[in-house]
This record gives C-alpha cells, sequence and structure tokens, in this order.
C-alpha cells in the first residue's frame, strides 16, 4: 500500500514538473496562476487521466494500429490536455497550434524524466536513513 502511494506521489509531482516546465517553455501554453487551486486539480486530472489512458490507448493501438505503440506516452499526453483544457475548472490553457504540437512532447519527455529520476532521489534518501538506523 505504502508503495502505491509513494508511486502515485511520484506520478502527480513529475505530472506537474511536466506542465511546470511546458509553460516555462512554450508561450502559448500557460498556467493560470490566479487560479492556483485550478492548477493543482488539473495535475490532479491530468494524472489519472494519464494512468488510465495510456494502457487504455495501448491496448487500443495494439489491436488496431500497431504502429502506434511507440508514441502511445505521447498520445495520451495530447489527450489528458485537451480533457484538462476544456474542463470548465480553469488553471490552464493552451492558446496557440505551436504549443498544442510541442506541448504533449514537451510533458511527455519531462513525466518520463521526472518519473525515472524522482525515485532515485527519494529511495536513496531512504536507504541512506535506513542505513544509519541500522546497529
Amino acid at each position: 500500500m505504502i508503495a502505491f502511494v509513494i508511486r502515485s506521489l511520484i506520478f502527480v509531482l513529475s505530472a506537474a514538473l511536466g506542465l511546470l516546465v511546458a509553460d516555462w517553455v512554450l508561450p502559448g501554453f500557460q498556467i493560470q496562476w490566479h487560479e492556483w487551486w485550478g492548477f493543482v486539480i488539473c495535475v490532479l486530472i491530468f494524472a489519472v487521466l494519464q494512468s488510465v489512458l495510456a494502457p487504455w490507448i495501448a491496448k487500443m493501438a495494439r489491436r488496431y494500429a500497431p504502429t502506434l505503440l511507440g508514441g502511445i506516452g505521447i498520445v495520451s499526453t495530447f489527450v489528458a490536455l485537451l480533457v484538462v483544457v476544456l474542463l470548465p475548472i480553469g488553471g490552464l490553457r493552451i492558446t496557440d497550434a505551436i504549443s498544442w504540437v510541442l506541448a504533449p512532447v514537451v510533458v511527455w519527455l519531462i513525466t518520463a524524466l521526472a518519473t525515472l529520476f524522482l525515485p532515485m532521489i527519494f529511495l536513496k534518501k531512504k536507504v541512506g536513513e535506513a542505513r544509519e538506523s541500522r546497529p
């Protein structure tokens, strides 16, 4: 149970990092900070959508379009961004075509890297603490 919670927290943090980096590098990708709660809700919804959409889209691609399997992460990121932007909660806007093309790539890349490196950072700290507490 604890491992599930830690993995979920890391996935939510990686989603937030991906969205923050996209906001930083893409002029048409806008986090609306005056509605910070909207951004938090966007991150949570985005993370849940990503975790549900990726396996579903992979299953559909495996069945109907196997050549798309390599791009499943980017496709599911695009769909999750589309849903989050269309929700009436505010917090995230994508205003131009270039950002619609590049945002899924940027968010997917940062999320993938963060999902890889965040556990190493957290686990390294926990392993060090465990070693120090041993007699």
